[in-house]
């Protein structure tokens, strides 16, 4: 069923459609056809985050399809901060799938897209016969709750994470302004402008948040990342000026949730083909060094490994000829082949 409240589309070829899933409906951009190439994104993005991999891939001959998690642009957008834990977007993804008329899919996801997709490959191997994980790699579930983790982190600053737990918190502090946050959350976070490697004491760091500061106020007053046009901005500004931010932050504020839920999962390994892509100057890439490190007993079907030199976080959008060509191959790699 196409929304009929959809603005003019990006990308002219691709068709738009919302699908009902378990607990709603999910809003996705399709573009050509062949095996089913699931795209997730994550905080703060939404569909048009895969804008440049749509075509890409659907011209190397897969269906690629990119959604909006719930939460987000079109999807639904449950009201209860616990409808956003990680089997329930399993759930969607499945979902997706199904409503596809398809029985399995190959699943990328970027950021919180990323954990997602490891937690759909992990709980539904049979479904998501491959995975590909963009600039958060791939840790399992261990024996420390999170939240106690992230409150550690940073000394006498916040970290990020804790920052967004708590309901309302984050939101007033990004919906008066929600362009200007995005655009500085956007170029902090890019590579040639604020991105950095996140400290360990954390002073100076946009992923911390002084006594009584917020998190806004360590953006530096950069121009547009070379990847992010005006109307790129005004897209995703839009979004949220529409929805709010509680669906999004709603990840966040589940990941205590997320340790319970997959208890019987704990450090268990991804075993279907693998791929990651990370930004040798994200965050992600470095503080999580370890999971990288890891690879071989955590993602054991991993088919390659890249950090692409000089990218930041955004990688899919700031490297988007690169990421295309490394997924393309990735995807027609005999171990991938085999999945289908």
């Amino acid at each position: 069923m196409p929304p009929t409240d959809f603005p003019a589309a990006p990308l002219p070829d691709a068709v738009h459609r919302l699908v009902k899933v378990p607990e709603g409906r999910i809003h996705l951009v399709e573009q050509g056809t062949g095996p089913l190439v699931l795209l997730v994104h994550g905080f703060p993005e939404s569909w048009y985050s895969w804008r440049h991999q749509l075509p890409a891939l659907a011209a190397a001959g897969f269906r690629a399809v990119a959604i909006d998690v719930r939460g987000y642009g079109r999807s639904s957008k449950p009201g209860d901060v616990e409808a956003y834990r990680m089997p329930a977007h399993v759930a969607d993804n499945v979902g997706v799938v199904h409503a596809l008329g398809e029985r399995s899919a190959t699943i990328v996801g970027h950021d919180w897209g990323s954990t997602i997709a490891a937690g759909s490959a992990l709980l539904m191997p049979d479904v998501f016969t491959s995975v590909a994980l963009l600039s958060v790699p791939y840790a399992p579930r261990n024996g420390h709750r999170p939240s106690n983790v992230f409150s550690r982190i940073g000394g006498a600053e916040e970290f990020y994470v804790s920052y967004f737990q708590s309901p309302g918190r984050a939101e007033a502090e990004i919906e008066p302004d929600v362009r200007g946050w995005l655009a500085g959350f956007y170029a902090g976070l890019s590579a040639g402008l604020s991105a950095d490697t996140m400290p360990s004491d954390g002073e100076g760091s946009l992923f911390f948040v002084p006594p009584g500061a917020r998190l806004r106020d360590r953006f530096a007053a950069d121009p547009l990342p070379a990847w992010l046009s005006k109307a790129d901005l005004d897209f995703y500004a839009a979004e949220f000026e529409r929805t709010g931010l509680s669906g999004a932050l709603n990840r966040y504020r589940n990941v205590d949730r997320d340790w319970e839920d997959l208890a019987a999962w704990d450090g268990a390994p991804i075993i279907q083909p693998s791929l990651f892509i990370g930004g040798e100057l994200d965050a992600s890439t470095t503080w999580m060094a370890d999971a990288i490190e890891s690879f071989p007993q955590t993602l054991p079907g991993l088919v390659s490994s890249h950090v692409l030199p000089g990218c930041g976080h955004w990688i899919q959008q700031e490297r988007a000829a690169d990421v295309n060509r490394l997924l393309t191959e990735w995807l027609r790699s005999p171990q991938v082949r085999a999945t289908r």
